[in-house]
């Protein structure tokens, strides 16, 4: 089976061929030809996953998956959530980003968080979504040189560590990313079929 993943980023590519057996076949959109950067403005996590999914299976017919991650934060009412990449503006950045984030939870003491990620998949014309969450909390510093965005000021439930000091390894075992991959395999192996969300 030919799958188009609705990415560019080649680490993600690679990460989840790893996972699949012979008999599924990954693309990214440069393997398509599309190299436009595909709009997220939706309100949510799911939308966005499904706008990305949509856009690409409307524009190959071919069966597509997409995901979008968010950093949820309880003292911030959700925030930064769906505007994750962007919080600290346009730019992008995230060393702008942690430092809004911590300025934002500088006299807080509640600082629960979870990193969550919503994977959408159009197979045969059907839709579907994969959830994945780890909870843990937001420290008042940056700690490590690992990972990428906020990982530096998360540290995981049952963690002493940030995700950006824990093994490569360890955080793609326990990631929200990871788990939500998981369930979109399992459910391409013919597993959990009564396990994903039917969006239509």
């Amino acid at each position: 089976m030919e799958l188009v993943f609705a990415t560019n980023n080649k680490h993600k590519i690679r990460e989840i061929s790893d996972l699949l057996d012979n008999n599924f076949r990954v693309l990214g959109l440069a393997d398509l030809g599309i190299n436009e950067e595909i709009p997220e403005e939706a309100e949510t996590l799911e939308e966005n996953a499904l706008f990305k999914a949509r856009y690409v299976h409307e524009k190959t017919g071919l069966n597509v998956f997409a995901d979008d991650t968010g950093l949820e934060v309880d003292a911030l009412g959700g925030a930064p959530g769906v505007y994750s990449a962007r919080y600290a503006g346009e730019s992008k950045s995230f060393d702008d980003n942690i430092e809004k984030l911590l300025r934002e939870l500088q006299d807080v003491t509640g600082r629960s968080a979870r990193f969550r990620t919503v994977i959408a998949l159009i197979l045969d014309d059907s839709e579907y979504l994969f959830e994945g969450t780890v909870e843990g909390e937001i420290i008042r510093e940056r700690r490590g040189n690992g990972g990428f965005g906020y990982d530096p000021v998360f540290i995981a439930s049952g963690y002493d560590l940030t995700f950006a000091e824990i093994p490569l390894g360890e955080k793609n075992r326990i990631s929200h990313r990871a788990k939500a991959m998981r369930k979109l395999i399992g459910f391409l192996r013919g597993e959990n079929r009564t396990g994903a969300d039917s969006n239509r």
